[in-house]
């Protein structure tokens, strides 16, 4: 009995160490969100902190052949954010990993205050150096991104500027002259109609030609109207 006893509790053991030995090495899925983040925000600055918060030691997961990093739709690569990590082989399985990335890079703010509808140009504007995290998720990190374009709300001076404070010059204006372009498989048209709504670039807009037809299209810098068959 003692000789049969021993014997059971060697194959628990050995089983115990087969299991661990082919379990997913948790460690190695920390450092594939973490080397994706880095991959992902390197072109933003030379300075890039990334922590990821451990794994609970008690998750048991396959081990994985080819382990693949995303980040969940509605997320973002800098602050606090989740990662996830996929199985595809030998089977499936996907886990998210807390973060998070510390970007010190140049953003943009105003240099003047602005006024609601003014137009922003270079002199309104400057680059300073923060840590993107401590930022709104939509702040501007290019000058080009904010020039041109209308402040949809009074700004004061040395604010971080975003994305939703500023809207796009319209391309096209409502009763306009524009150019109607009618494009499809191996023809082009251009004829002049006129602009029937106020668009920015890329938003619909609608046209009437000379001969009274209405026609939806896509508004186009230079007062172009393009439609597509």
């Amino acid at each position: 009995m003692l000789i049969k006893a021993v014997s059971i509790l060697a194959l628990i053991l050995f089983s115990t160490v087969v299991t661990a030995s082919t379990g997913q090495d948790l460690t190695a899925i920390n450092h594939t969100a973490e080397q994706f983040l880095r991959d992902n925000t390197r072109d933003l600055s030379d300075t890039v902190h990334v922590f990821t918060e451990p794994l609970d030691s008690r998750i048991n997961l396959v081990q994985c052949d080819n382990l693949e990093a995303f980040i969940p739709p509605g997320g973002r690569l800098w602050g606090k954010t989740s990662v996830g990590v996929k199985c595809t082989l030998p089977v499936s399985w996907t886990i998210y990993i807390q973060a998070t990335v510390q970007i010190i890079a140049d953003y943009v703010a105003t240099a003047t205050p602005i006024a609601s509808g003014q137009t922003i140009n270079a002199s309104h504007l400057t680059l300073l150096k923060g840590d993107l995290s401590t930022l709104p998720a939509n702040v501007l990190i290019d000058l080009d991104q904010a020039i041109g374009r209308i402040a949809g709300m009074s700004i004061r001076s040395g604010t971080p500027l975003r994305q939703d404070a500023l809207k796009s010059q319209p391309v096209v204006q409502q009763g306009q002259t524009v150019k109607l372009i009618s494009m499809g498989p191996g023809f082009e048209v251009s004829m002049e109609g006129v602009a029937l709504n106020t668009a920015t670039e890329g938003q619909a807009a609608r046209a009437k030609t000379a001969t009274g037809q209405v026609v939806n299209g896509i508004a186009k810098l230079g007062g172009i109207v393009e439609v597509r068959y």
